[in-house]
């Protein structure tokens, strides 16, 4: 259904019932409740209209009663409704990885899919831009992983997902720490004789066993920018502004680059 019912509805119906006394009693004891289905109700002035005598049938099974022992005393409920808005959404992952020594994962966790049409009141989906995974933790990781992961619908009762769950995947391989020395290149370098120490840094990363042989040192850049100058120290910080893809977790031996300008 496209509709979402408001607060201010009907909430009883009233009968006129032809029945034993003990009977009758129980009913006024224990009011029964009564489950209406609204996909035969007629759209009339912007409500839905359930129309009671001809949905009899239906009533009249709940409550146990035979068809002539019953009659409404009105002819129709008039239900208030708003239409459900309908928006396309994100999908974060909540999978918390930890992988066996010496593997890590090749890439970015993929979900399929990672959008999902949601609707709900307006008023909720115009602040809503992202759904989550339920929150899930994978051990001791060392082979490629695939799976299938439900929504989390935490606090959002009013909203209907068009699915409940999402595949997820992660591409995982054994990996190994390579080192290769690079030569400093000076940006911004201010009028003088500039002299930098050290003038190579070696360059630490991870990369899989499979890619080792494709990391050359033309791959990676590392700067020192004099544009972030810090005087009173007397020292530079080295930045590496290029690398592979394929490698991940690097690091320098040595960040802290001294000169000295000769004028």
């Amino acid at each position: 259904m496209d509709k979402l019912l408001t607060e201010e509805n009907p909430e009883t119906i009233t009968l006129r019932v032809r029945d034993y006394g003990f009977k009758l009693a129980r009913f006024r004891l224990l009011p029964p409740s009564l489950q209406i289905d609204l996909e035969n109700a007629r759209l009339e002035g912007g409500q839905l209209v359930y129309n009671l005598e001809q949905e009899k049938p239906a009533i009249t099974s709940q409550l146990n009663l035979d068809f002539d022992e019953l009659s409404f005393l009105q002819n129709n409920l008039r239900i208030n409704f708003e239409q459900k808005a309908v928006k396309t959404v994100n999908i974060e992952s909540d999978i918390r990885l930890n992988f066996s020594i010496g593997y890590s994962a090749l890439e970015e966790m993929r979900l399929e899919p990672d959008t999902i049409r949601v609707s709900g009141p307006s008023n909720i989906l115009d602040t809503l831009t992202a759904v989550r995974t339920e929150s899930i933790r994978i051990n001791n990781i060392n082979s490629n992983l695939k799976g299938t992961v439900r929504l989390d619908k935490t606090g959002m009762d009013r909203v209907t997902f068009f699915q409940d769950e999402v595949n997820y995947s992660l591409r995982t391989d054994k990996f190994t720490e390579g080192r290769i020395e690079i030569p400093i290149e000076l940006q911004n370098v201010p009028k003088g004789n500039i002299s930098v120490f050290p003038k190579e840094v070696v360059v630490f990363y991870q990369v899989s066993l499979n890619d080792f042989d494709k990391i050359k040192p033309s791959s990676f850049k590392v700067v020192v920018d004099f544009k972030n100058e810090i005087p009173e120290e007397g020292y530079l910080l080295a930045q590496v502004v290029q690398k592979p893809d394929l490698v991940n977790n690097v690091r320098l031996s040595e960040n802290r680059i001294q000169f000295v300008v000769k004028r």
